[in-house]
């Protein structure tokens, strides 16, 4: 895993040219294993996945069926829920284990700072602090023990992980902890100890925690309301706390943004890049087209990032925009009132204010458009690749 990501299109295309998928399916579980981490460029549109799969294609041939095709399906049948839910993606679902009132509305301080003496936990949210990244495996495990062990109402905890995300996409991080919570799911998603040492390395291994007990056990512990016996010697004093990074609402460095200003895009064509498309630039866009940096503060306000993701993708935006505009949606479209023509790419993060700013293309996808709601992954599955033989 990179300890840092740059955002350049250069560091997303290395790591695509280092994937291996034979190694990928064999070790994708473990902490150390071949997973690709090309998450965040995916997330912020430095790279899309039609592109992903073809690069990767031309130097290992990829079936439909293969374990990271099948991966990649994830990420478009969360969407997929998106698009058909809307809203509803925050709340849960269907019923859990436990209703709903049964769980804790914040996450303790005790997570939050990485000091909860479970060795897993604590790792997971040094790692999670210092690179703004996790491997699947690590935020399933961060969620299960937030939700089941801590009694942690999902949303409290998906709301948490998702500002400190370098990769953080509201429908695949929100689906991901109901999943785990058993509001998205058939049952609750747990984990013990044992996989723990099977799949991390020795400083993540927690035996004689909590999380050291029988799947039954676990189980019962899921659906009992009650605390967990034993949490309070489960916290050592020795243990240190972690500062939490602070979250904002607006870009923390100097490249903050502008006020919009008619003079800007006056008689113009204007393409709007946004923090979800920040690939390339479109190759067919009129001479004299003005790219134009948006930041919607009524998105920004209320889901707040770190300024390590504040930073990731200000600086990618800087380096393709003529100028970045940050204000609200209102004070945005007056003052594209004077462009010519405003065109996008669509995106649900910032609906239902970008089809009001512009006109919006379609975002790159690698499966057909599924047109009937599939609320399992297994039936969205069954129809993105009914009689499909390759892809792209």
């Amino acid at each position: 895993m990179p300890l840092e990501f740059l955002p350049t299109r250069q560091a997303a295309q290395s790591l695509i040219d280092a994937i291996r998928p034979d190694q990928y399916a064999q070790s994708r579980n473990h902490l150390s294993g071949a997973v690709t981490c090309l998450s965040p460029y995916i997330t912020h549109g430095i790279v899309n996945l039609p592109e992903v799969f073809e690069r990767v294609h031309q130097r290992h041939p990829l079936q439909v069926q293969d374990k990271l095709v099948f991966e990649f399906g994830w990420r478009e049948y969360f969407h997929h829920v998106w698009r058909e839910r809307g809203e509803g993606i925050f709340s849960s679902l269907h019923p859990g284990p436990l209703p709903d009132a049964a769980y804790a509305t914040s996450v303790p301080a005790d997570i939050r700072e990485g000091a909860t003496g479970v060795p897993v936990i604590d790792m997971a949210v040094q790692t999670l602090y210092q690179t703004g990244y996790l491997h699947n495996h690590a935020r399933m495990w961060l969620a299960s023990y937030v939700v089941h062990v801590r009694k942690v109402h999902w949303r409290a905890g998906a709301d948490w992980l998702y500002a400190h995300l370098l990769d953080g996409d509201l429908a695949s991080n929100h689906l991901s902890w109901q999943w785990v919570a058993g509001t998205g799911s058939h049952k609750p998603y747990l984990f013990n100890a044992d996989n723990v040492a099977r799949y991390a390395p020795p400083a993540w291994h927690s035996p004689g925690s909590l999380i050291d007990q029988t799947y039954e056990a676990l189980d019962a512990l899921a659906r009992d309301r009650a605390p967990a016996r034993g949490l309070e010697t489960e916290k050592s004093p020795l243990v240190q706390a972690r500062v939490e990074p602070a979250l904002s609402g607006v870009p923390l460095c100097e490249e903050a943004g502008a006020t919009p200003r008619t003079l800007d895009v006056a008689g113009r064509d204007v393409w709007l890049l946004h923090p979800w498309s920040l690939g390339e630039a479109c190759t067919a866009l009129p001479q004299e087209t003005v790219v134009l940096g948006l930041l919607v503060s009524d998105f920004h306000h209320a889901w707040p990032w770190s300024e390590r993701r504040w930073r990731f993708v200000i600086s990618r935006m800087k380096e393709l925009a003529d100028c970045t505009w940050r204000s609200d949606a209102l004070t945005i479209a007056q003052a594209l009132k004077s462009a010519r023509s405003v065109r996008t790419t669509d995106d649900p993060h910032l609906q239902p204010w970008l089809q009001q700013l512009a006109h919006c293309e379609p975002a790159p996808s690698l499966f057909p458009a599924v047109e009937r709601r599939c609320d399992s992954f297994s039936a969205w599955w069954r129809h993105a690749t009914h009689n499909l033989h390759k892809l792209c």
